[in-house]
């Protein structure tokens, strides 16, 4: 092994040739002097002009390996020093230098090795610097960020785009080829990022996927003029989505709600300033008409300004320790009368004892909600029937002996609500019957979502239950201590 390093080294190839220069040089002078040495000198003689021959050859090859050994000492260590040096540098260690011992060729091969080396560890450091800058941003971005190569299969990604793939990569997709061939995409990106690699261009669009919506922006990777993979920012647009949709429905609610009443006022106005109405009693039923219509708007608008308050939470509860028993037979006492006048019977149930009563609520807020389900039942059900305003203590939570809720239902014997509806009987301007105008109800469309907002200003619930033709029930669920129901839920 030792001898074949040798022959393949600079001195053991630079020692060969010597030898072989020495050899050559003995063999041309032998062929010529020891004929002449035979001819000229003594039998005596010539052996010892050829023993002095043999010795100087040898002297010559003993000559020629130190050489050999010193060249080594000046040429080939720092060679293999150098080499040492780069191997350690390829294997990280960017901080490895060759001592320089010489002025020669030698030494300025190692002074440019060592500039080098600090080119490449002051490269490396920069890199590494952008590369943890770079992480850093990434890590502190809320979007999804996840970076793709030409198979499909995932290089890099932050902590959302991790949680966004294992979330999307935990549902059930349905096997086909497309998907098969490219595993690491996942189903809602795939066509976004089979346009990218095709076309080479960056791509962007909203992705309606189950019940969320995502806004994804994506860009090839290109290596001179090829497409290497693509980089995709991916962010959850569901809640902006349904906000921007909420705004265009209540826009478009409001001017024609509003547009209505206006339409009639004017038409109304018109009619008078024109005369058309012959008698008083025509003028009067036009009045009253303005009068209605007028009233019906004021009320829009203050409903409108209360629910965009509760919505923008400006509107501060004030809460006390609440009579929940007076507040419903006020209730019931101001809503008999209406009854009575429609034929429909109105029933009040109330524990016998102990007396229904919150430490912590808004007795205006709650007459309002009270007065919204009744005045709703009220407009709802027809005459003969009857409609129930009852009371009573929730079922205790578990491990709990004092109940935790304070349970009201307002019930009635109206058309009832069609279960596709129920849904969405909260939202602003919703019509369960598409066919009933606004105005021949009196209502504004927006009593169930003020009714909503206040119940839930006071961390309880509100369930609706209907059957189409048998009636419906509303039912409001108040935390008895709002204070304890804060804390539960802070924890």
């Amino acid at each position: 092994m030792k001898l074949g390093w040798l022959l393949r080294s600079v001195v053991g190839k630079l020692w060969m040739t010597i030898i072989v220069l020495v050899a050559v040089v003995l063999l041309i002078l032998g062929m010529f002097l020891l004929q002449y040495i035979d001819i000229n000198f003594q039998d005596t003689t010539s052996h010892q002009v050829k023993v002095l021959f043999i010795v100087t050859g040898i002297i010559g090859f003993m000559l020629s390996t130190f050489f050999a050994f010193f060249l080594s000492s000046k040429i080939t260590q720092p060679l293999i020093e150098m080499k040492k040096a780069a191997a350690s540098i390829s294997g990280g260690d960017y901080e490895t230098r060759v001592p320089i011992r010489s002025t020669d060729e030698i030494g300025d091969l190692a002074h440019a090795f060592n500039r080098m080396a600090n080119d490449l560890d002051s490269l490396i450091k920069d890199l590494s610097l952008e590369k943890n800058h770079l992480a850093s941003i990434l890590r502190s971005m809320s979007d999804a960020v996840m970076t793709f190569d030409a198979e499909g299969n995932v290089t890099m990604s932050n902590p959302p785009g991790d949680k966004l793939m294992a979330h999307w990569n935990s549902l059930d997709w349905a096997e086909d080829e497309e998907n098969i061939s490219r595993p690491g995409v996942p189903k809602p990106l795939f066509e976004l990022f089979g346009h990218v690699i095709t076309e080479g261009v960056d791509t962007s669009d909203k992705i309606h996927f189950l019940s969320g919506v995502w806004s994804v922006v994506m860009a090839p990777l290109k290596s001179n003029d090829s497409v290497r993979g693509a980089v995709a920012v991916v962010r959850d647009v569901t809640e902006e989505f349904k906000l921007e949709k909420l705004r265009r429905d209540f826009v478009a609610n409001v001017s024609h709600e509003i547009r209505t009443p206006l339409s009639m006022l004017q038409g109304y106005s018109e009619a008078l300033l024109d005369g058309f109405a012959d008698s008083p009693e025509e003028r009067d039923e036009l009045v009253q008409v303005i009068h209605d219509e007028s009233v019906r708007m004021g009320r829009l608008v203050k409903d409108l300004l209360d629910l965009a308050r509760m919505e923008a939470g400006h509107n501060e509860l004030k809460l006390m320790p609440c009579d929940i028993d007076s507040l419903v037979r006020r209730v019931h006492r101001k809503f008999a009368a209406y009854a009575k006048d429609r034929d429909i019977r109105l029933s009040c149930e109330l524990p016998e004892s102990p007396p229904l009563n919150v430490e912590a609520a808004d007795e205006d807020r709650l007459e309002q909600v009270l007065t919204n389900l009744l005045d709703n039942a009220m407009r709802h059900t027809p005459s003969g029937a009857t409609i129930s305003l009852s009371g009573d203590w929730g079922v205790p939570d578990p491990g709990q002996t004092d109940p935790a809720y304070v349970v009201l239902r307002i019930a009635d014997e109206g058309e009832g609500i069609p279960s596709d509806d129920l849904p969405y009987i909260f939202e602003r301007f919703y019509k369960a019957d598409k066919s009933r105008k606004r105005g021949s109800s009196g209502g504004t469309g927006l009593g169930l979502a003020i009714v909503k907002n206040i119940v839930e200003g006071h961390h309880g619930r509100i369930q609706v239950d209907s059957l189409i033709g048998k009636g419906t029930t509303f039912t409001i669920l108040l935390p008895v201590d709002l204070n304890h129901q804060l804390s539960k839920r802070s924890s």
